[in-house]
């Protein structure tokens, strides 16, 4: 979807009669019997239903194949062999196509990738959820959609890497794989970091921060308030705007690691202040003060920042354009067995 954004020509792929498996991922479904889930993700898309087991649609899928620049899959390396389409054979037959396969654990598991069994191994629900709470996952699939985009950089660098060169790149250059767990993984960043500096696991925070404080949400008169202090300065506006001197002119806690030290003083004290106020008169004072800070927003709420529809999601948070809503299964695909790429000429 994020390359459809971005302008790229897409067919989506699908099995006959079922099509992709989020299709059914509801209720809700809007007025055209199509889940939420489906639409959040695939817009800028034609549709196209092929069977695999069916060799007048391999032959279809053959002439796509030959004619696209990139090829994006999620398939066991032996369903394709049996439909006869091999993935090394085919990038030596077209020598400027680049081939990514998505997996959920790598190109040798055959474990099948599911975003809450990738954030329960890769380790997010150790570290995700109440210090003294059951692990949690994130709320939204997020090692999904840190694949997808993973997945779509990866084929972007390929495609520039292909116009830069002046020989047809190795079968070995085009042939790319993301998986969510190695994404997972990777996305663990600065928790992974302190892991591997200081030897000791990581462990929860809630709505803390491992390495900063204060840098979490705080219960105001009618709701929570995050308050993110991410330096020194930013310390000192914090206690000007909570109107606490004490905590300010403390010399141990003017540096953040003086902070950490003493993570439940601090912490403490300012959740009693916090407590005394409504969240955007401290947002205010805060923001005033040059603090990072934000109340807890509903979702509902948080839409309204952007420009949103029911039928096509969210605006791309790239610099893109919608063109297509979502497609129904197989909606193009008389024309697109017609007529191949050439589907989008005058769309």
């Amino acid at each position: 979807m994020t390359l459809g954004d971005l302008g790229a020509h897409v067919i989506k792929v699908e099995r006959p009669s079922l099509g992709d498996d989020s299709r059914q991922w509801g209720p809700p479904f809007d007025e055209r019997g199509e889940s939420a889930y489906y639409l959040s993700t695939n817009r800028n898309k034609l549709g196209v239903a092929l069977d695999l087991d069916v060799p007048d649609d391999v032959a279809v899928l053959r002439e796509l194949i030959a004619g696209a620049d990139v090829v994006l899959e999620n398939f066991k390396a032996e369903t394709l062999v049996r439909a006869g389409l091999d993935r090394d054979a085919l990038l030596e037959a077209h020598p400027r196509l680049i081939w990514l396969t998505l997996t959920g654990f790598g190109l040798g598991s055959p474990r099948l990738g599911y975003d809450l069994v990738v954030q329960a191994e890769c380790g997010w629900m150790s570290i995700t959820g109440d210090v003294a709470g059951e692990p949690m996952k994130v709320g939204v699939a997020l090692a999904d959609v840190i694949a997808g985009k993973d997945a779509a950089l990866a084929i972007l660098a390929a495609l520039v890497a292909r116009e830069r060169s002046r020989e047809a790149l190795p079968v070995s250059a085009r042939r790319l794989q993301v998986s969510l767990a190695h994404s997972a993984i990777a996305a663990l960043v600065n928790v992974a970091q302190n892991v591997l500096v200081s030897g000791r696991e990581a462990s929860r925070f809630g709505n803390a921060h491992p390495n900063l404080v204060p840098y979490q949400a705080f219960k105001a008169r009618d709701g929570y308030i995050v308050i993110a202090v991410g330096n020194d300065r930013q310390w000192a506006g914090c206690c000007s705007a909570l109107e606490l001197p004490d905590l300010g002119s403390d010399s141990r806690l003017a540096t953040n690691t003086g902070r950490l030290a003493n993570r439940e003083g601090v912490t403490s004290t300012i959740a009693r202040r916090v407590a005394e106020r409504d969240a955007e008169e401290w947002r205010a004072r805060l923001s005033k003060q040059g603090v990072p800070a934000g109340r807890v927003r509903p979702v509902s709420q948080a839409l309204g920042d952007v420009a949103h529809s029911a039928l096509t999601g969210i605006a791309p948070s790239v610099p893109g354009t919608v063109r297509f809503p979502p497609p129904k299964l197989d909606e193009h695909g008389a024309e697109i067995r017609r007529m191949g790429w050439a589907v989008f000429e005058g769309r």
